[in-house]
């Protein structure tokens, strides 16, 4: 490719890719890409993810990211390259909804995971035994997107354990770093209330996921979840007894 030179190949139908030597200008590219677009419906282009100025370049010629192919074919040998593309219908990037989208396609996000704290009357807390691994853990789930944490918790109880519990305040919010090949997230524990023991007896467990559940002591919970996650059973039970709102990293507290 000639210095300074930008490529727009037609690779399917109505799909145009576009490439571009490093340094190229900015509006350059967006002039090649607007181009292309009253050709085809789409055009796209595949960027090294070491390549941070064709990053930049990429987003502000206007193409959204789409996310990262992996073990692509280039030159013979696999590679992974993150894809970016703009279809006829997005809107301007000049216009503040397209604006926003197009910040939105690039911008960090971050999973969120929603869990109820459920106690008995003898201060006992509801945890659950998973199919896919050997630690209980609290109820709830993954948020899904677009969805509130609290209507998750909800949700995700009714699936598994055929319960309508809905979610009171929020007790905790606790940061998990990432680990054994998940990326870090944060967990909102909110206050599932004080139910008679017997709640337990009523639980119908989805088989897919949940083993059983039971009312555990605090004592118990050391012995049967992973150590972050008694820490975050301690840390939204103590929470649910003074009234406060705590803020932990993996079960525990700023400072300790």
């Amino acid at each position: 490719m000639p210095e300074q030179s930008v490529e727009v190949a037609t690779v399917a139908d109505g799909v145009a890719r576009i490439a571009w030597m490093r340094g190229e200008n900015v509006d350059v590219v967006r002039r090649e890409v607007a181009s292309a677009l009253t050709t085809h419906h789409r055009v796209e282009a595949l960027v090294d993810p070491a390549d941070e100025p064709a990053q930049r370049t990429a987003t502000w010629s206007g193409l959204h990211r789409e996310g990262v192919m992996r073990g692509v074919t280039i030159d013979g040998a696999p590679v992974d390259r993150i894809v970016y593309a703009r279809v006829v219908t997005d809107v301007p990037a000049n216009e503040p909804e397209g604006f926003r989208a197009l910040l939105n396609s690039f911008l960090p996000r971050k999973r969120a995971i929603g869990q109820l704290l459920v106690r008995d009357e003898a201060d006992r807390v509801l945890l659950c035994q998973l199919t896919y691994k050997r630690d209980w853990d609290l109820p709830g789930g993954v948020v899904e997107v677009g969805e509130s944490p609290a209507a998750a918790v909800r949700r995700e109880i009714q699936e598994e354990l055929s319960l309508d519990l809905p979610a009171s305040r929020l007790l905790l919010t606790d940061w998990l770093p990432p680990w054994s090949g998940w990326d870090d997230a944060l967990c909102l524990v909110f206050d599932g209330g004080v139910h008679p023991a017997s709640l337990a007896e009523r639980v119908i467990p989805q088989a897919r996921e949940i083993v059983t559940a039971r009312f555990c002591t605090l004592e118990e919970a050391d012995e049967v979840c992973a150590d972050f996650t008694a820490r975050r059973v301690a840390a939204a039970l103590a929470a649910a007894h003074d009234g406060s709102a705590a803020y932990t990293e993996s079960g525990r507290l700023l400072g300790s």
